[in-house]
């Protein structure tokens, strides 16, 4: 049991993991966001543009509701509203990627120029025919001594 609590905490504690909690947290609190802006903001507009108090109006009533059943009804509002919250969560998402794809490239541009500095910048190492030169030239010294 002991080496069971010691792998979920070894586990529990890696950086993906971490990462991937964190992760839904500010995934639920985005969803939270988008889902208020649907309802609170793109809705009421909808609703003005289709003349209607809400969207709940834009529910189309197949069957109404008798004394032994209920009101069959679609809710094309609502689900209006469910795909207008995934388009806007898309739409920031496809940004939020778009960012970070361009931000990954620039960081590659940079550490590449760095590199070819570095090597600009580092002297360039003798061909063989100077090395070969240079011993010619460091054997006659020795010789004329």
């Amino acid at each position: 049991m002991k080496k069971f609590m010691e792998e979920f905490k070894a586990f529990a504690l890696k950086g993906n993991v971490m990462d991937m909690a964190i992760g839904v947290i500010i995934g639920g609190a985005f969803a939270a966001i988008t889902g208020s802006l649907v309802s609170d903001v793109i809705t009421p507009i909808l609703a003005v543009l289709f003349k209607s108090p809400n969207t709940d109006a834009l529910n189309i009533t197949l069957r109404a509701a008798s004394e032994g059943s209920e009101a069959v009804v679609l809710g094309l509002g609502t689900f209006v509203g469910t795909v207008i919250n995934f388009l806007v969560i898309a739409l920031v998402l496809f940004s939020v990627i778009k960012a970070m794809n361009k931000a990954s490239e620039v960081a590659e541009k940079l550490a590449k120029k760095q590199k070819e500095e570095e090597a600009a910048a580092a002297p360039a190492e003798p061909s063989a025919e100077e090395k070969l030169l240079t011993e010619i030239r460091d054997l006659l010294k020795e010789q004329n001594k």
